[in-house]
């Protein structure tokens, strides 16, 4: 058997894959869990990754992260290296991080600060947008270094925020709507005067789906996460169906406070399954942040922010960010697949700039209550796949009440896989 029959035989599984996943998709009872083959089967996953990881917007990471010329991170999207970096202007771009020569990844470190994009292999030498500078004489006279600058992938910034994507075509849709209503929200933190103060990767022996799922109800909060649940309010927001009328009280004297500091914080939603969010939430009374306590997190708050009660806002980006802002620090989650049933969860914790480890705040303090919840959801998540991998499972219902929030993910799902294999 040659390449070519390999290829054949490899492009017809993946078609095949594409069709029954259609099949599956069309005909799933929209308030069930999803068909096995969706949650743990390669060809399945493969498509995942065409058509969602190489064609959605995608959170990366956060502006604050690069805040000087030359200062880069990488990210892997699958099996497609990417790197982000800040340029001269300081704006931030995207490239696939693979040298136009013969492909080797250019940065091969996590983070750095460079000059210059230099390939370790032949010292093929880019600028900061990407354009070629230096092959070499090896390559001949006739050689065109201005058609060998580095590929670019769509990149956009706001409210400190940075999300790629790696379709031939920008995607289309309401993401622009959503980046304002970003900006806007995000201006009491001034995300580019704050600084990484920690990050974990944590990876999870299960699909991705199923961390997002697990990420998008409550349900299971009471009998797994005491820690966070010293602070955290279990509802959704006020049009929550089990938001209680202590509840509402207790939003409205915060929004009363809010609005009297001009911070915004009407319920914003964008998109199929209410794919891009934003909703500001009270935290139990006597709470300021997400501490084990529910006590001060950083001695120095964000940006103009003058009341350390501010609740957290919460920012949903689907297909792989849920979000928490607060008055003295915020922490991003980005998910990643790394196959058909394993996950990568980076967590990153955000202090202001000017903020001192071991003086105005403790890296374990931070890091305690969602290093706790992490790891809780871990073991549920891969108890969950382990489960689904048996050949008694069949989909299950959700509650439309408790577990609405997946039924909006899963219609997500279904709708962008149809929609992009169309």
């Amino acid at each position: 058997m040659n390449q070519n029959d390999l290829l054949n035989i490899r492009h017809a599984t993946l078609q095949e894959a594409k069709a029954e996943m259609k099949t599956l998709l069309e005909t799933r009872q929209h308030n069930y869990s999803l068909d096995a083959a969706l949650y743990n089967d390669p060809h399945m996953f493969r498509v995942d990754m065409e058509e969602v990881f190489q064609k959605e917007w995608l959170f990366v990471g956060m502006t604050s992260e690069i805040p000087k010329r030359g200062d880069y991170f990488t990210v892997e999207i699958g099996q497609n290296p990417v790197l982000i970096v800040r340029d001269a202007d300081g704006s931030v771009n995207a490239f696939h991080n693979t040298c136009r020569h013969r492909g080797s990844r250019i940065c091969t470190e996590h983070r750095g600060k460079v000059a210059n994009l230099v390939c370790p292999y032949h010292q093929w030498t880019y600028d900061l947008k990407g354009n070629l500078l230096f092959a070499g004489t090896e390559m001949g006279g006739e050689f065109d270094l201005k058609q060998h600058g580095l590929k670019k992938a769509f990149c956009k910034t706001a409210g400190g925020f940075i999300f790629i994507s790696l379709a031939d075509k920008e995607p289309v849709g309401d993401f622009d709507e959503f980046l304002q209503t970003l900006e806007e929200y995000m201006e009491p933190y001034d995300v580019e005067n704050t600084k990484l103060a920690v990050e974990s990767n944590m990876y999870e022996k299960a699909n991705w789906k199923l961390v997002l799922e697990n990420n998008r109800e409550c349900y299971h909060c009471s009998g797994s996460h005491p820690e966070l649940l010293n602070t955290l309010l279990e509802w959704d927001d006020i049009n929550d169906p089990r938001a209680s009328k202590e509840f509402i009280d207790h939003y409205n004297t915060q929004a009363q406070q809010w609005d009297a500091e001009g911070i915004p914080h009407e319920h914003k939603s964008y998109g199929p399954g209410l794919r891009n969010r934003i909703v500001r939430m009270p935290l139990k009374k006597g709470t300021k942040v997400m501490t084990i306590d529910g006590q001060e997190g950083c001695k120095k708050m964000l940006g103009r922010v003058k009341n350390p009660q501010l609740g957290s806002m919460r920012i949903l980006h689907l297909p792989n960010s849920w979000n928490h802002m607060q008055s003295d620090h915020f922490i991003v989650f980005r998910v990643l697949p790394i196959s058909a049933q394993e996950t990568m969860v980076t967590t990153k914790w955000f202090v202001h700039k000017d903020a001192v480890e071991g003086v105005d705040y403790d890296v374990e303090r931070l890091r305690k209550v969602w290093d706790a919840t992490n790891d809780q959801d871990r073991v549920l998540g891969e108890q969950n796949q382990l489960g689904i991998n048996s050949v008694g499972y069949q989909p299950g219902p959700y509650s439309e009440t408790y577990e609405f929030g997946v039924i909006n993910f899963l219609e997500w799902y279904s709708e962008t896989i149809k929609s992009n294999l169309a």
